[in-house]
């Protein structure tokens, strides 16, 4: 079982940058891929960015493509998710999750692990 935290999260102005963090613990996140979703109020949780276990294979929606980098320490057992040029319509609470031996899937029903969430609130 690993379980996940996320950090980082806070509230920007537009075109302001942030940095995640998914801290992992209790199994070595070498064997998962990982993905970070978001979920706005009202809206369903959607598909923001995910990367294979090996670091070269990464994916991202077309929304955040360009602006947010996902990227990977196995050493430090830490998913990050640099996020630049935010926008008011990137607010929301972002979940970092682990799919064991997955292939960076887009979609939440792959992912049998979660954290807790953390907001960003981007103001404009």
């Amino acid at each position: 079982q690993v379980q996940l935290v996320e950090s980082g999260g806070g509230l920007v102005q537009a075109g302001a940058s942030l940095r995640l963090s998914c801290a992992a613990s209790g199994r070595t996140l070498s064997s998962y891929a990982m993905g970070w979703f978001r979920q706005a109020p009202g809206k369903e949780r959607e598909f923001v960015a995910a990367i294979r276990r090996t670091v070269s294979n990464t994916y991202y929606a077309d929304s955040v493509k360009g602006r947010f980098t996902i990227s990977r320490d196995n050493a430090k057992n830490t998913v990050y998710l640099q996020m630049n040029s935010l926008k008011p319509e990137d607010t929301a609470v972002y979940y970092c999750a682990a799919d064991l031996l997955g292939f960076g899937s887009d979609k939440s029903s792959e992912y049998e692990h979660w954290g807790q969430g953390t907001q960003v609130t981007v103001s404009s």
